[in-house]
């Protein structure tokens, strides 16, 4: 006889508890801790799927081959990219991010390439219905008949569904509204999405199929979101992008199959999502010319060089605390810089707000950025345009000196290729320098130095 036991657990990281708490005392988040029904009823009795499935024996590691995993080309070269090079199958992926900014949209582009070359998949819709989903697909060009689509949430039917077509790849839009009947809780909970998850990471594992799973991100972080699964996945990719822009950016924060590091820069049309082979050229595009304030650096991510472009604004100010305003850069950073701007260099900052801007809705966190930071605040201060030819790169310490960065060539490459003439790198980075540079490379020991050449 299959018993329930109630148990509390909180809504935002899955804390558990025999007893409940105003304060989860794992994520200090107050009025998150909600009493849910737990099953006892073993998972080969909701799934006899798993009784068909047979484990491996333990094997000495010496008897293991480590062949590399074969990957599958997903149609998209900036998925393929973020991925590590293509789709690995009997892989887990885990997409995240808001309710609307392009998740459905890219996973059916993906699903329509991947059936049109052979594959066989499966794409479970429990938020719309098959003829909502038919219209999206015939927007954007899907008319596979090797790919199938269902309306359902219940975790045992789509069992059945994958037992029945045997697909290679398996596509869950979205993880948070299904469920499975003999757990009392609602979708969208904590165990719901622990349980349903859990299942489909198992079965992408022992029958060697590729499952996609969407999950949505709220404000209030009352849905169980991609966070609670993110142990139990392969990848988990997220979706950034603000509303008003057409721009996305898939980043990757965990890859078992590849770098962590690597994004893809994608265009909402009409039409789908695009993707952007050339970002630097588009977040350069509507740069302004001869306006103080703008600076332009190249960033690295993953192993792909961008050149995006800083603004910064120094305003006067009659509040007793000036405001310090970053908008895609590390705020903390900021601040941390206009100290040093003020201690080492005498700008006198504490009566100005400072505001602090990446054109084009990109995020970016490296420090070889501090240079350009801290030299467009200058070039506002002093209103003194920085030369539309020049770029600016490296790391600035708490001394006011200029320290190395990494992979300064391939950022020199990509520098020269898009057409600037002149580069302020860190003067350690040139003893390294083993080759000619293809533009103008002065090297500075301070911030001071490379105030006196761009100013």
């Amino acid at each position: 006889m299959t018993k329930t036991k109630s148990i509390f657990i909180c809504q935002t990281c899955g804390y558990k508890s025999v007893k409940w708490a105003g304060k989860c005392p794992d994520c200090n988040e107050w009025n998150t801790i909600a009493e849910e029904l737990e099953s006892d009823r073993p998972a080969s009795q909701t799934f006899p799927i798993f009784d068909e499935i047979k484990t491996s024996e333990p094997k000495p590691l010496s008897e293991i081959g480590a062949e590399e995993a074969a990957r599958v080309k997903t149609g998209i070269n900036e998925f393929d990219r973020i991925l590590g090079g293509g789709l690995v199958g009997g892989s887990a992926v885990l997409i995240g991010g808001s309710p609307g900014i392009g998740k459905s949209t890219l996973l059916l582009q993906i699903s329509n390439f991947l059936a049109d070359s052979g594959v066989k998949v499966l794409y479970v819709s429990g938020e719309e219905s098959t003829s909502q989903t038919k219209l999206r697909a015939e927007r954007i060009g899907t008319r596979s008949s090797n790919l199938y689509i269902v309306n359902e949430t219940n975790i045992e039917l789509i069992m059945e569904y994958i037992k029945k077509l045997s697909p290679q790849t398996v596509i869950i839009d979205s993880i948070q509204v299904l469920f499975r009947p003999d757990i009392s809780s609602s979708p969208g909970s904590v165990s719901q999405v622990r349980e349903c998850g859990s299942a489909l990471v198992f079965l992408a594992k022992k029958m060697n199929i590729s499952v996609f799973m969407i999950g949505h991100v709220t404000k209030e972080g009352v849905l169980a979101g991609p966070r609670l699964l993110e142990h139990m996945v392969d990848t988990v990719l997220y979706f950034e992008g603000e509303s008003h822009t057409s721009f996305r950016i898939l980043r990757a924060f965990k890859n078992r199959f590849g770098s962590t590091n690597e994004i893809g820069v994608f265009e909402m049309t009409t039409n789908g999502l695009v993707e952007i082979a050339n970002p630097s050229s588009i977040f350069l595009n509507e740069r302004p010319k001869s306006v103080s304030g703008s600076v332009v650096v190249p960033t690295i991510e993953g192993s792909r060089p961008i050149l995006v472009e800083i603004q910064a604004l120094v305003t006067p100010t009659s509040l007793t605390v000036p405001r310090r305003q970053a908008q895609g850069l590390d705020y903390n950073r900021v601040s941390l810089l206009a100290a040093v701007l003020e201690k080492r260099l005498g700008f006198n900052l504490k009566t100005c707000d400072v505001f602090v801007n990446v054109a084009g809705g990109i995020r970016v966190n490296e420090p070889a950025v501090d240079l350009g930071i801290s030299l467009a605040i200058i070039s506002n201060l002093k209103e003194k345009p920085v030369q539309a030819s020049d770029v600016i790169i490296g790391e600035i310490g708490l001394g006011g000196e200029v320290r190395g960065v990494t992979q300064l060539g391939t950022r020199l490459n990509e520098v020269a290729r898009l057409g600037f003439k002149r580069a302020v790198v860190p003067k350690i980075n040139l003893k390294d320098s083993s080759r000619k540079s293809p533009i103008e490379v002065i090297g500075v020991s301070t911030v001071k130095e490379a105030v006196d050449i761009m100013l």
